[in-house]
């Protein structure tokens, strides 16, 4: 689903659905408050306050690459049919089982799908893991965590800074910044969503740098995303030079039917273009169907490091 364009604007819809709020702000400080498993390993949760993707599946994967020892993601499988807790193998599991995210976690670290978080951090000790990133779940409190990254949207923010259903909020944004170490704003804050995070708490800046196999400094191409903001997409298609035919967007976490892709195939080739899309999107694509389909990945590229933040309360 997309979300509707009030979350962004206001506007009546906004202000009638705004009482509720109080009632989505309960029932989320209540489940924070519970207890966590504490895994006797480090764990640190890149999550944020509102619901949708701000980049924390990026961050997920700049940590794991930063942490010593068998650090291993851990995940809910957003979209898959899987519950868990299971070894995420990419060679068997699809995102339809899986989920996206897990499939993108599983290319970079030993990932762990569990819908119970408790669950999923017990086999991550089991199969020897040092360290826990969970890819979400700040508002989720069955695992006892060390650190948690407040991830924001430079160009999204919060939204309307109102609450489900009247907005994007799961929760007051100070309230899920007093359990995070840091904010990491992506890319420039393009709305001032910084005014609205505390002044003691830290932030990080980074921005998304593109690459791809190959160049597209002068090719033609299609782009197409089913991601949080395919803006965000294709604005890092076109900093690698393509020349960019067509923007298609598609729902957040959209699953692509054999006909969708082959209607893309279909208008690239009238148009004598190349299809581009996100990692994310290319592991949901048939596999019969990615033949010269470019894919366009991004890395975080920081101003500042994240430094003791990752290495306090890890043991050597």
């Amino acid at each position: 689903m997309r979300p509707p364009r009030f979350w962004v604007d206001g506007g009546w819809q906004a202000r009638l659905l705004a009482p509720l709020g109080g009632i989505t702000e309960k029932i989320t400080a209540d489940r924070v408050a519970r207890p966590g498993f504490d895994a006797g390993i480090p764990v640190f949760c890149v999550g944020n306050a509102t619901v949708g993707g701000s980049g924390k599946t990026i961050l997920a994967r700049d940590i794991l690459h930063r942490l010593p020892g068998a650090p291993f993601a851990l995940t809910r499988g957003y979209r898959g049919r899987m519950r868990g807790p299971l070894l995420v193998d990419p060679a068997i599991h699809e995102a339809a089982d899986v989920g996206d995210e897990a499939l993108l976690l599983a290319a970079t670290a030993p990932t762990i799908l569990a819908r119970d978080r408790a669950a999923g951090a017990r086999l991550a000790t089991i199969l020897g893991a040092t360290a826990i990133v969970m890819d979400d779940g700040l508002q989720n409190p069955n695992l006892k965590k060390l650190r948690s990254f407040l991830v924001i949207d430079g160009g999204y923010g919060f939204g309307n800074g109102l609450l489900l259903p009247a907005g994007p909020l799961r929760e007051p944004v100070a309230t899920a910044a007093a359990r995070c170490a840091a904010a990491v704003l992506i890319g420039p804050d393009e709305v001032n969503s910084l005014a609205a995070v505390p002044a003691a708490l830290p932030v990080l800046h980074a921005r998304l740098k593109p690459d791809c196999a190959a160049s597209l400094c002068g090719v033609p191409v299609i782009a197409f995303a089913g991601i949080g903001r395919p803006q965000k997409f294709f604005d890092s298609v076109a900093e690698l030079g393509a020349t960019i035919y067509a923007k298609i967007e598609f729902p957040d976490h959209h699953s692509y039917s054999c006909n969708e892709v082959e209607r893309l195939c279909a208008r690239a080739l009238v148009q004598g273009a190349r299809l581009v899309t996100t990692e994310k999107d290319f592991v949901k694509i048939p596999a019969v169907l990615r033949t010269n389909m470019l894919v366009v990945t991004v890395r975080l590229e920081w101003q500042a490091d994240l430094g003791s933040l990752l290495t306090e309360g890890i043991r050597p």
